[in-house]
């Protein structure tokens, strides 16, 4: 279920990236109360760089996908499967979720990355990496220019909470 929805995500978004990019409405760098400046700033995450989230989740990535706008790697663990996705830049997160929304579902999102894997689990990776789990069956449609409801949650716990969100 994870591999098949990342898959999904992945050739949408590797093939709308551009378009979408192009004819956004919405500027806003997240559709969260908070710039994501303000959010990396209460919510200490993994740096964007998939080997270090992968690292931090004791997991030896398999990379999927090396594109312009986005790295995709394969992680199986003892605890699941999941697919860690780092972007170069927060809008193309931003372009990412709205695709996500079609599908619903929860995330594990941080500055500039985002985590698919069964909602189960995403918990316990968020005491890992940080972040906050992101709730796209609940985002409205790009281009309302209303924000979103994504949650923040309680303060991440683990090793990463002490470290920067930038990196």
């Amino acid at each position: 279920m994870v591999r098949q929805r990342g898959i999904l995500l992945s050739a949408a978004l590797t093939g709308g990236m551009v378009l979408a990019v192009g004819c956004s409405a919405d500027k806003s760098a997240d559709r969260s109360n908070d710039s994501p400046k303000q959010r990396a700033k209460t919510v200490a995450a993994a740096p964007a760089n998939i080997e270090k989230i992968a690292d931090l989740t004791d997991c030896r990535v398999s990379i999927r996908s090396d594109n312009t706008e986005l790295r995709e790697g394969v992680c199986k663990t003892d605890l699941g499967d999941y697919l860690i996705t780092t972007f170069p830049q927060e809008k193309f997160k931003k372009i990412w979720l709205d695709t996500a929304s079609m599908y619903g579902g929860k995330y594990l999102v941080g500055p500039r990355w985002a985590i698919t894997a069964e909602p189960a689990l995403l918990g316990k990776l968020r005491k890992k990496v940080g972040g906050w789990i992101e709730d796209t069956s609940v985002r409205p449609s790009q281009g309302t220019g209303s924000q979103g409801t994504g949650s923040q949650g309680p303060a991440p716990q683990g090793p990463v909470a002490s470290q920067s969100a930038s990196g």
